[in-house]
């Protein structure tokens, strides 16, 4: 007998299924390779890796460091898999695709508990307790399931994701607060502006002109929605010298109080986070490669010394509008036997793909068991980027990676980042490791049979 379906291969899907077998509960795996393919995908392995290869940094002072630590403490099966066929990389955990791939496939196909069924799922299961977790390319119909559920408005079909930088990093005796014709709510004004004046914005738009994009893969550049209402910035730079300044850079109601004149052009940056500490690039989706996007960013005046905590990006991409629908704890709000995880529910990153799995899976376990429901500490990387992605504002909510920008911040103040990053780690792997111990989750409390 079936106690729970999990819909999706990947990395969350896969994490989900083994943290639920392992609790005893008999699962059915759905994955739709070989017999369906997503035009990203080359094989029919489960976890399989279609873009990077790398899980991201593995210092423990560093976000995605941190993740990785959590979902150690949490007997994350991926991230053993990840270690155990790793290759050399610096500080980085990257690893072997087909190694990794194999791993996953094995540990999951061999599992007692898990029944791997080659199937497309073409709509939700109305009974059995469920997990979607069919990542970023799920197909269209089951896309157009999850859309009556949800409510069409709240189904995102691609990503137009503008760049996010630290607030401290930004040059506030360059840049400054304020709104178009002094409106808004914060009498210092909502947004950041970074000035430009004529010949700073004729080198940026040249820039952005000339820059090197992403090539987009054939199953995007033949969907005729992908760029619909969203012109990448860098198309717009091409359309002529004047476009960006009457578009998103537009200076019209903004007023320079360091020169006392109106700017050429303005850049404005709106808040990101209720703490302040992140702050978005209005209108600036891009497709630009990462490394020359930093270089051109920083060509803006007041972000010359920005701290990126993600860039821009363009690409085919599923996602629902998490911050409507879902707990914290990933269960959809208006039905208490169906959680998501993974990409599907805004979080970025392979390790907080896998996180959100595990989270989920977690919940759906103790609720079945006829326990409450587990939500991670928010001063831990999974308990941030679950809250994060569940309480953002709705109509502008965006993907998020793991970092420790949507922190809150340390009860003490510590100089110099290296030294608050690290304060960062320590005070969540410490809380992780207390609420774990109070979760009294007898598997999460043996020693690792993986």
């Amino acid at each position: 007998m079936t106690d729970v379906i999990v819909i999706g291969g990947g990395l969350a899907g896969t994490e989900a299924a083994w943290q639920l077998a392992q609790r005893g509960f008999k699962v059915k795996l759905y994955e739709m390779r070989p017999n369906k393919t997503t035009g990203a995908h080359v094989s029919d392995r489960l976890g399989e890796l279609v873009c990077s290869n790398s899980l991201g940094s593995k210092l423990p002072d560093r976000a995605t460091g941190l993740l990785q630590n959590e979902l150690k403490l949490l007997q994350s099966l991926l991230i053993q898999c990840a270690e155990d066929s790793a290759v050399a990389a610096g500080g980085a955990l990257a690893v072997d695709r087909d190694q990794f791939a194999e791993r996953v496939t094995t540990a999951i196909s061999e599992h007692p508990n898990i029944e791997v069924v080659r199937e497309e799922v073409t709509a939700i299961p109305a009974d059995t307790p469920t997990i979607i977790a069919t990542g970023p390319l799920t197909s269209p119909a089951l896309a157009q399931d999850i859309g009556r559920l949800t409510g069409e408005s709240y189904l995102y079909f691609y990503d137009a994701i503008s760049p996010i930088v630290t607030s401290e990093s930004i040059d506030m005796s360059i840049a400054f607060k304020g709104n178009r014709y002094d409106r808004g709510e914060d009498d210092e004004g909502d947004y950041i502006n970074c000035p430009l004046n004529k010949d700073e914005y004729e080198a940026f738009v040249k820039a952005l002109a000339d820059a090197e994009t992403i090539e987009l893969r054939d199953f995007e550049r033949e969907d005729p929605n992908f760029f619909e209402g969203c012109v990448p910035v860098e198309q717009l730079a091409k359309r002529g010298p004047d476009t960006l300044a009457f578009g998103p850079m537009r200076p019209v109601g903004i007023w320079n109080p360091h020169t006392n004149q109106r700017p050429h052009a303005v850049v404005q940056l709106r808040q990101d986070n209720l703490a302040g500490t992140l702050y978005n690039i209005v209108g600036f989706q891009t497709n630009i490669r990462w490394a020359e996007q930093a270089e051109i960013l920083k060509m803006i005046p007041g972000l010359q010394d920005a701290d990126f905590i993600r860039l821009g990006q363009m690409h085919r991409n599923t996602f629902i509008n998490a911050p409507t629908l879902l707990h914290a704890t990933m269960q959809f709000r208006k039905r208490e036997n169906l959680y998501f995880g993974g990409q599907i529910t805004g979080v970025e990153g392979y390790a907080g793909n896998i996180a959100t799995g595990l989270l989920a899976s977690i919940n759906l376990a103790r609720q079945l068991s006829g326990k409450s429901a587990w939500v991670p500490p928010i001063t831990t990387m999974i308990g941030s980027l679950s809250h994060y992605v569940t309480h953002a504002e709705p109509k502008d909510f965006q993907p998020m990676k793991a970092n420790f920008g949507i922190f809150p911040p340390l009860e003490k103040h510590v100089k110099g980042k290296r030294d608050r990053k690290q304060a960062y780690a320590e005070r969540a792997l410490k809380d992780m490791a207390e609420s774990i111990k109070a979760l009294d989750d007898p598997y999460l409390l043996q020693e690792k049979t993986h």
